[in-house]
């Protein structure tokens, strides 16, 4: 099985290096990205930049691909999935939900010139890095990747009511089930509202599972491509 994964704000393809190694050992093919103005040395990038390199990745897989996205990522996975629904098995979101047409992808938190940098711990105290010890708060820092502001900026586009058929699974790390359903149902996720297949799997970490549970990540991955 072929296995886009997108990683989120500040990542590169390196953040999936633990949870590949796992899905090799499945016996499956996981393709990591480094995103364009994330990791792969360019200057600027815009969202449609990315959105061009997951298609890429999409299309060279020789059948259908599981896309995986985690937190702002999860909006690039479902625009993968309306750009390409014949080519996207299932699609699975890891921390977060996609944005409705016509949204901002990322503007979450301040920007710095021409790029929105990580903004420190503050923000992400409490679920979201309660199983981040110092070290690798500190490593995560230090490797972060200020994100290019046309990036976290863009507007996000969807066309194509095909989406809706693509099976879904939300991954949930700092929160459960539960309150992913509270929420959908209360109407603020509009895109997931709408999906005919909508699944949940419950993971016990925080926000970035793939550095905390990486083996336990990769089966989950796993078993929805299987399902």
């Amino acid at each position: 099985m072929d296995i886009v994964l997108i990683a989120g704000l500040w990542l590169d393809g390196s953040a999936w290096d633990d949870v590949a190694s796992a899905l090799r050992s499945l016996g499956h093919r996981p393709v990591p990205l480094t995103l364009p103005g994330q990791g792969d040395g360019a200057a600027s990038a815009t969202l449609d930049d990315q959105v061009a390199t997951v298609l890429e990745a999409v299309d060279a897989v020789p059948g259908k691909a599981v896309v995986v996205g985690h937190s702002a990522a999860c909006s690039l996975a479902w625009m993968a999935a309306d750009a390409r629904p014949a080519k996207v098995s299932a699609v699975v979101l890891v921390g977060g939900f996609p944005a409705a047409d016509g949204s901002s992808y990322a503007d979450f938190f301040d920007l710095d010139g021409d790029v929105m940098p990580f903004p420190g711990w503050a923000p992400f105290e409490g679920p979201d890095s309660a199983d981040l010890d110092d070290e690798a708060r500190n490593a995560f820092a230090a490797a972060a990747i200020p994100v290019p502001a046309e990036v976290a900026t863009g507007v996000v586009r969807l066309t194509d009511e095909r989406r809706f058929t693509v099976p879904v699974v939300v991954v949930c790390p700092e929160f459960t089930p539960a309150q992913a359903k509270e929420w959908i149902d209360a109407g603020d996720v509009p895109e997931l509202a709408r999906a005919e297949r909508l699944d949940f799997a419950d993971i016990e970490s925080g926000h970035w599972p793939m550095h905390t549970k990486p083996a336990e990540l990769a089966r989950l991955i796993a078993a929805t491509g299987e399902a």
